[in-house]
């Protein structure tokens, strides 16, 4: 018995995360994500959670975007470390300061002479969904309503890309009155691509990772 109790504290060591690979995973998430909010801002799309508060104000007032998520997302770091950890708080702060740094770089690397309008929902959906997908497994968010939904999977065991579906849902239907319903309809199927990869990869029992 004590030696199958040794193997499998060892094995829970071995799937620690470690530093540098936290630090490769919140870079790598944040650029995905990063770069998925870029082709939604270049098409005018909308998303979910606080990113969609953020686009909203960034298409009423043309503040920047990466500036405004930054600052929607500072009241919610105080519920992360009282709820979720310092350290859990710290990696967030981070993953939010990454995104908004590289949503304001994107700009001067990349251009596009065509971007369809229901492919970039799909395909950004897809990228913002693995990016949160990498931050969740690393003990990270973007703050806000994700902070909330991965708490209430971690207490209660719910499904946080369902309850992140729903609410992104409603923050897009409520946004009818900015956008068009074209487009209003691309930003529904883009929600609904990130968080079904959220949904169907970031679940209990699916990943050892730590």
């Amino acid at each position: 018995m004590a030696e199958v109790a040794g193997k499998a504290v060892v094995a829970a060591a071995d799937v620690r995360h470690r530093s540098y690979e936290d630090v490769l995973a919140l870079v790598a998430g944040t650029l995905f994500i990063s770069l998925g909010v870029n082709m939604y801002t270049q098409v005018g799309l909308l998303t979910g959670s606080t990113a969609g508060l953020a686009f909203l104000a960034h298409y009423l007032t043309g503040l920047p975007f990466g500036a405004v998520f930054f600052t929607i997302n500072l009241p919610f770091y105080y519920f992360a470390w009282r709820r979720m950890g310092k350290r859990f708080m710290l990696k967030t702060f981070c993953a939010v300061a990454l995104v908004s740094g590289f949503s304001l770089m994107h700009p001067y690397f990349i251009s596009y002479g065509k971007l369809d309008l229901f492919y970039s929902a799909v395909l950004g959906g897809l990228l913002i969904g693995v990016g949160f997908v990498m931050l969740f497994r690393h003990g990270a968010s973007l703050g806000g309503i994700n902070v909330v939904t991965l708490f209430l999977q971690d207490r209660y065991g719910l499904r946080a890309g369902k309850l992140q579906m729903g609410v992104d849902v409603v923050i897009v239907l409520c946004s009818l009155w900015v956008v068009a319903p074209k487009v209003l309809l691309a930003s529904i199927l883009g929600a609904v691509t990130a968080n079904l990869i959220i949904a169907l990869n970031h679940r209990a029992g699916r990943y050892m990772g730590m």
